[in-house]
């Protein structure tokens, strides 16, 4: 049975890939967002699971009218 290969990330490449810092990522693993393993004093992060992360973060069309719909700021 053929196992697929895990690529483990570490936090500052997790972050980078991201784009947030390192303490906003440690405030989405301890808040459950994002899984994260503790190998010792290591913390890893699977690029699979940062991927789904990232896939769930997905804006659906129409989520951000809150944002603009009704703003003064309009012209």
């Amino acid at each position: 049975m053929a196992r697929d290969e895990v690529v483990w990330l570490g936090t500052r490449e997790a972050a980078r890939q991201l784009g947030i810092t390192t303490r906003t990522l440690y405030r989405l693993i301890d808040g459950g967002d994002l899984p994260a393993y503790k190998f010792g004093r290591v913390i890893r992060l699977k690029q699979a699971e940062v991927d789904a992360f990232v896939e769930r973060a997905r804006i659906t069309p129409g989520d951000l009218e809150h944002l603009y719909a009704g703003s003064d700021d309009e012209d």
